[in-house]
């Protein structure tokens, strides 16, 4: 009798190369039933022994050409262009990213009957009455935060079947992409630098194994529509360096408490945010490891 089990799901990742993206590979590379195809805009993958593919997600024609000869089940788009800052300035390219890019992921997803796992952002909301769960009101300060919020839209309207996932403070353990903000922190402690941390930027920083936990998991149930993904905790990220040099033994009198405010930063920051992720834990059994157990995980992974 064929078992169902032995059909082997085809899945694209888009961006694999950051952060979420090497989780991911990582993780689906191990997956018997998965047939994997990874794609950045980079001319190689970081990882050996997966296949992989440039792909500029910007250009419509190639994009096009990557989804229909891998016909991927389903597109995890871990790409976007997030430097908030950056954003103000670099209006084009970072609409170009985070909004065509997934317009065109949409487009050619729809032909052959795709489904689209996005990552969005509790940046989409203003930050004066957090945390948030998925039916609140969005209400974005800044222009990355608006192309986050058009790219869930283009979601909606495109005839696709999608899932959104919004999380916040990403952070994890690869060590082939851009520094992460506890490897920032460790790092600068540990060469007793003095770092200036926010004390009223409230959320609950999300693992970013917690985050490929929850991709996983919509995959498995099928499930579509938006979810939350964070952490357990909810603190300022004063508090969180806090904990985070306590793990490490490092000097926390070199953590300088200032207000957003005070940083004088190109793009408005939501204050008092987060997420609930209460939706999440009933539907998809999401469990997140607390802070102390994440960055145990970090320690033992990146030999820290």
């Amino acid at each position: 009798m064929f078992s169902r089990n032995l059909i082997k799901k085809r899945i694209l990742v888009t961006g694999a190369n950051g952060m979420l993206g090497q989780s991911l590979c990582r993780f689906y590379s191990k997956q018997k039933n998965v047939r994997l195809l990874a794609c950045s805009i980079d001319n190689e993958s970081v990882f050996n022994g997966i296949d992989y593919s440039k792909c500029d997600l910007t250009k419509r024609e190639a994009v096009k050409k990557i989804v229909l000869d891998f016909y991927p089940d389903y597109i995890v788009n871990a790409a976007a262009y997030t430097n908030v800052d950056k954003s103000e300035i670099e209006r084009e390219e970072a609409w170009k990213v985070n909004v065509k890019g997934v317009e065109y992921l949409s487009e050619t997803a729809r032909i052959i009957d795709s489904r689209i796992i996005h990552i969005s952002t509790d940046y989409i909301f203003d930050g004066k009455t957090g945390p948030y769960s998925e039916d609140d009101k969005p209400s974005p300060l800044g222009y990355y935060a608006r192309t986050k919020l058009a790219s869930e839209n283009v979601l909606k309207i495109s005839g696709v079947l999608y899932s959104i996932l919004r999380s916040n403070v990403l952070y994890g353990s690869q060590s082939n992409c851009k520094i992460d903000f506890v490897m920032w922190l460790v790092n600068s402690l540990r060469e007793e630098k003095e770092v200036r941390i926010v004390t009223d930027q409230i959320n609950n920083p999300t693992f970013v194994e917690d985050l490929v936990q929850g991709i996983s998991k919509v995959i498995e149930y099928n499930k579509t529509g938006v979810y939350n993904i964070g952490g357990r905790e909810f603190l300022s990220r004063y508090e969180f360096s806090q904990i985070i040099a306590d793990f490490f033994r490092l000097d926390k009198s070199l953590i300088k408490p200032v207000s957003t405010g005070e940083l004088n930063q190109q793009a408005r920051r939501p204050l008092k945010s987060g997420l609930i992720t209460l939706k999440a834990e009933t539907e998809l059994g999401y469990k997140p490891l607390s802070i102390k157990e994440s960055l145990a995980v970090m320690k033992k992974e990146l030999l820290l």
